[in-house]
């Protein structure tokens, strides 16, 4: 959202962000951030405290487009973020969650925005998600604009693939010659760090006695990571990297990405790794899986999720002549997409769309 915002205002606009909390630094210059309450016992019931607010505010001001990162009646444009809610109710909850306040006040936000015959303008992050939605509201193909991948090339520029290669093994005191496989995320489970836990204690032992996996990112403190590993017999191949700030050194030092989702709307740090000519071995269930495919930049795991399958295939990623044609050919494959797009595609988009609004509103 503040990336958006900034690009926004890079082109020349005023952007002003409704919030109901804000977490690090205010961003400078033509971006103003107001900070509203909220009230509610409930969740849903502190999310209508909180969009009564911001729609009470933005009465107040002249603007020319209203955007959205969480659905709601009333905006001109909503980024879509989060995969369909609806579908989810019905293809993952009982009958009875769908008698729920909470149900029928995120029905109705999400119908806000989606239904037929509501004017909003929506940013998807992937094909999928477009076919998901008009399954459900039947909205219009002129309403939906599927985004390219925002890749942030700068995280990656001027470093030297050796070096990182050196430093990630460094940085954990592994051998030289490591494999190290590596996983990004917050949501254990969702991300199915658990499938890749088990597939390193599934390796011949030649393999595993030199394959360390590398866990990166905040996990819940529920996740059974450390528990998981020691069962299995694999704890010093196992580390639980945490929250950290070189994740770029550590993709350009790693040698696979393995990404087996359970869920993953899109997935950026796919072809984050791609841009790094890292490898990936990701599930089909992830929005970006599709430029794996596209490019032949790794293994893509078809659904349902088979684990044996996957143990092959992670496997073949550490032991395949392919590795290095698939390194390159995720890293040109980024480099094309990046050409195409020029990082600020939605905001491209947004300015577009106020300006053709703009004539309506005066």
């Amino acid at each position: 959202m503040l990336r958006i915002a900034e690009d926004c205002a890079k082109l020349g606009h005023t952007v002003t962000i409704y919030t109901g909390q804000w977490r690090g630094d205010l961003p400078q210059g033509n971006i103003d951030v107001q900070i509203l309450p909220s009230k509610g016992w409930l969740n849903h019931q502190r999310h209508q405290s909180l969009i009564d607010g911001m729609q009470a505010a933005i009465k107040t001001q002249k603007v020319d487009l209203i955007v959205g990162f969480n659905r709601m009646a009333g905006l001109d444009a909503y980024y879509a973020a989060d995969p369909c809610f609806i579908a989810r109710a019905y293809e993952e909850k009982n009958w009875f969650y769908r008698l729920s306040g909470r149900f029928r006040f995120f029905r109705d936000c999400e119908k806000a925005v989606f239904a037929k015959q509501v004017a909003c303008d929506i940013l998807l992050l992937t094909q999928r998600d477009k076919v998901v939605f008009q399954q459900w509201y039947q909205t219009p193909d002129a309403r939906l604009h599927v985004l390219p991948p925002n890749i942030p090339v700068d995280k990656f520029s001027g470093k030297d693939q050796a070096v990182c290669r050196a430093y990630v093994r460094k940085q954990f005191g592994l051998p030289e010659h490591a494999n190290v496989v590596l996983t990004v995320g917050s949501a254990y489970l969702r991300k199915g760090v658990d499938r890749a836990v088990i597939t390193l204690a599934n390796l011949p032992d030649a393999v595993k006695n030199n394959t360390w996996l590398v866990a990166v990112g905040e996990h819940e403190s529920s996740n059974t990571f450390i528990q998981d590993a020691k069962k299995l017999g694999i704890a010093e191949h196992c580390i639980l990297a945490g929250g950290r700030s070189d994740v770029a050194d550590l993709m350009l030092g790693a040698d696979v990405l393995a990404h087996p989702a359970r869920s993953e709307l899109a997935g950026l740090v796919i072809v984050e790794a791609m841009t790094a000519g890292l490898p990936v071995l990701v599930t089909e269930t992830c929005g970006y899986a599709y430029h794996v495919a596209k490019a032949n930049a790794g293994i893509v795991i078809d659904t349902p999720f088979d684990q044996a399958k996957f143990n092959q295939a992670f496997l073949t990623m550490l032991e395949s002549s392919e590795r290095p044609i698939w390194a390159k050919n995720g890293f040109e494959y980024t480099q094309k997409l990046m050409s195409e797009n020029k990082g600020n595609a939605e905001a491209n988009i947004l300015i577009e769309l106020a300006t053709r609004k703009k004539p309506q509103a005066n």
